[in-house]
């Protein structure tokens, strides 16, 4: 699950409340106790960074009645999905509580695996609030968000320091330094997530929605692509990789092999999630000390990110559903939030802890990555979000590969969404 662990270390706390409704804030399933509370169950992909566990074991020690027992699928992200939809489909209630990345909220709630919350049960104003958007479908609230996420710039500040420079901050000017300083050190200029897979098909979005285009609308119903936006989006990639400001290697590339490849020095500049600053500044890193970030730039001014992270959605077949929402107010809590922070190196959805002085000492990207988050988009939401990404990654990398024109492969992919739109 390589690429949800850059997007936030995205399902490394999954829980899946099998719940229904019970008067705190889902929906309760016929044989479901009045009071809704009892064990639970919260599945997850693999917990990379070991943090999850003492949580809950504070949970479970003032709890002792709502023992919760984790659950970790494999550390992939096709693998935890697949996993997580056998079980919904099954009827089964194994699972009580979901930690489901962003993008599969309106699949989930589409297909009625997952129950709609209570707004007012959990505190959302105190949320980013772009983070809020991701965890609603059809106008409804289906999740809590529980981590966030959103791209930065990585640059060279060494490097662009020597030369007078200052980072980019349009696409213009990240083009020039990529093309005429990046060879001087015998660097390459620009590197995304350019392998066919998910991360690819969030480098689109989000040249798209930095040129002023979108994918889908209105929850999947609208096709928009084919606009002269999502035209100029895809260009810039394709004359990156036409002009050689991207290398042709960073077409086979997913987020640890672009990490790898700025940590050891060989890029001006990368696309990628918070995750890197601390492992390309730690020991052994080539350019720890050596490197800055900033917001990802667009064609005039800085550009727009998409959203990564998760949300923690309650089961349409919960056991126990009051203690399933409890949960999730303990788990986003500012308290265990700032734990997700500094023992679990996530970023959270508490907009306090991004203005913290002594967090930002510890954190210094924490204002960046806050401006990123605050002026991300989600992925486009679909109920049938996983033919949409294949989609975009099919036409993005025909057109990275100069196999199609941007106007093309536009076309082609709103003929494409409508007819995965059409038969949703």
């Amino acid at each position: 699950m390589r690429w949800m662990r850059a997007a936030g270390r995205a399902l490394l706390v999954g829980a899946v409340v099998l719940a229904g409704y019970a008067g705190f804030g889902v929906r309760a399933d016929a044989g479901v106790a009045a009071e809704g509370r009892g064990p639970l169950t919260l599945v997850t992909a693999g917990d990379l960074t070991h943090y999850l566990s003492p949580l809950l074991d504070d949970w479970n020690g003032s709890h002792p009645d709502e023992r919760v027992t984790l659950v970790e699928l494999p550390d992939s992200a096709d693998e935890t999905r697949a996993q997580m939809i056998s079980e919904l489909r099954s009827g089964r209630d194994r699972f009580d509580v979901l930690n489901i990345d962003v993008a599969w909220t309106s699949e989930f709630a589409a297909a009625g695996w997952i129950s709609p919350l209570e707004r007012d049960r959990f505190p959302l104003d105190a949320f980013l609030r772009p983070v809020v958007d991701t965890a609603t479908f059809d106008g409804r609230l289906y999740a809590v968000p529980y981590v966030t996420n959103a791209g930065l710039l990585y640059y060279r500040k060494d490097i662009l320091d020597r030369e007078g420079e200052k980072p980019p901050q349009t696409w213009a000017e990240l083009v020039r330094q990529a093309r005429t300083i990046a060879p001087k050190y015998g660097l390459d200029g620009y590197a995304g997530q350019f392998l066919p897979y998910e991360g690819l098909t969030v480098n689109v979005t989000e040249a798209v929605h930095s040129a002023g285009g979108s994918i889908l609308r209105d929850d999947g119903a609208r096709v928009t692509v084919d606009s002269d936006a999502a035209r100029a989006g895809l260009r810039f990639l394709a004359d990156g990789v036409r002009d050689g400001w991207i290398s042709r290697d960073a077409l086979g590339y997913k987020e640890e092999e672009s990490r790898q490849a700025f940590q050891d020095g060989r890029l001006l500049f990368l696309r990628n999630w918070p995750y890197v600053y601390a492992d390309a500044g730690a020991n052994g890193s080539k350019v720890a000390g050596r490197f800055g970030a900033v917001p990802l730039p667009g064609p005039d001014g800085p550009g727009t990110s998409v959203l990564g992270g998760s949300n923690l959605a309650v089961s349409s077949r919960a056991r126990h559903p009051a203690s399933a929402a409890d949960l999730i107010s303990y788990l986003t809590s500012e308290r265990v939030q700032r734990k997700v922070l500094t023992e679990g190196s996530l970023p959270p959805v508490r907009a306090a802890l991004y203005e913290d002085p002594e967090l930002i000492r510890a954190y210094p990207y924490l204002p960046t990555l806050r401006q990123s988050v605050l002026s991300a988009v989600p992925r486009p939401k679909s109920p049938r979000y996983d033919q949409v990404s294949l989609a975009v990654q099919a036409v993005a990398q025909d057109v990275m590969a100069l196999r199609q024109t941007p106007e093309q492969a536009a076309a082609r992919l709103a003929r494409e969404l409508g007819a995965i739109s059409r038969t949703g």
